[in-house]
């Protein structure tokens, strides 16, 4: 252990030790199955995620407010990913669970700012839906590239200020007894409850963190949904009511894939056992991201299409080369 004293403390001594120890999947049998599967995911997860970004960045048609919002998903979620699992795969694959005490804290910043950014993301793409479906004739108006822009600065800035905070206060905990993490990573609320000292501030911030980064945009991605249906309810035409839903069905699986486990771990942690609550919420954490971009992006028309329209100009771009005058010049030669 060491005693540091802290510059917004002067009188106060922190004792931290120089190493936690992840305990996470240390009880698990057969791990070696879960670390391949936890590989595969991040594999996937790289992939689509960069696939994604790479198709929006690149084609000016995509160059919309929606994809805007869609690119920033996928970025999180690369993000939040590699956060998470290639460090989680050296701690327990390779035995280095031992993790000093800065880097326990950077670690945890990183998981859970992609977290609250995801949920965040979400939450600004039931906006749009809920602009496009109740008042699609301002939609231009309304949801621009700029707003959106807009927006997702302020959410950035909001999650890494919010998550700062709530880092800021373990800096402050002393650690004199155990130091072992019951989790896969350096999780805010094993560490925080380890205190020997006043821990009330880092308590607050372990409700107040998940009420103010889920269960406020989950509600407010509810409230859209109940404007989005009264909309759909003044349609007269079924065909037209259902090609305005169809466009709400990718977002509805991913705000369900997201949303409903993470907050069951939440609302049940008191009562799930600490090993249940770990897989569960490696689990809730790994999965979205390789699944967002499959789900939103490439099981989108509009997205596919482009990609078709990609695939079609190269295709015209390799006939043409092949059948040039130069190309068939050089045949004869040969």
């Amino acid at each position: 252990m060491t005693l540091l004293k802290a510059g917004f403390f002067p009188n106060a001594t922190f004792v931290r030790p120089k190493f936690f120890f992840i305990s996470g999947f240390a009880s698990l049998s057969n791990a070696n199955y879960y670390y391949g599967f936890l590989c595969f995911v991040y594999a996937v997860t790289v992939v689509v995620n960069t696939f994604v970004m790479f198709m929006i960045y690149t084609e000016h048609s995509l160059h919309t407010a929606k994809y805007i919002a869609v690119f920033n998903l996928a970025l999180c979620d690369l993000c939040g990913s590699t956060a998470v699992i290639p460090q989680t795969i050296d701690t327990f694959l390779f035995n280095s669970q031992l993790i000093t005490f800065d880097a326990c804290l950077t670690n945890m910043f990183f998981v859970i700012c992609f977290v609250s950014l995801q949920s965040f993301t979400l939450a600004v793409l039931s906006y749009d839906r809920c602009v496009a479906i109740c008042v699609p004739l301002r939609y231009n108006e309304i949801v621009t590239n700029k707003s959106i822009l807009v927006i997702t600065t302020m959410l950035w800035i909001f999650a890494g200020m919010l998550t700062l905070v709530a880092v800021g206060f373990v800096n402050t905990l002393s650690f004199c007894q155990s130091t072992v993490v019951s989790s896969f990573f350096c999780d805010h609320g094993p560490i925080h409850y380890m205190a020997c000292n006043d821990n009330t501030p880092s308590v607050v911030m372990n409700w107040a963190h998940p009420i103010m980064t889920l269960w406020i945009p989950g509600i407010f991605i509810i409230v859209t949904y109940i404007c989005i249906a009264r909309a759909l309810y003044k349609i007269s035409e079924a065909t037209e009511r259902l090609k305005a839903m169809k466009t709400c069905t990718s977002h509805l699986i991913l705000v369900s894939v997201f949303y409903f486990p993470i907050c069951f771990t939440y609302a049940m942690c008191p009562i799930i056992k600490p090993f249940a609550r770990i897989i569960n919420m490696s689990v809730t954490t790994v999965l979205p991201p390789m699944l967002n971009p499959i789900i939103y992006s490439l099981k989108t028309e509009e997205f596919r299409e482009t990609i078709r329209k990609l695939y079609r100009k190269k295709a015209l771009q390799k006939k043409f080369i092949n059948n040039s005058p130069h190309q068939n010049m050089d045949q004869n030669f040969k």
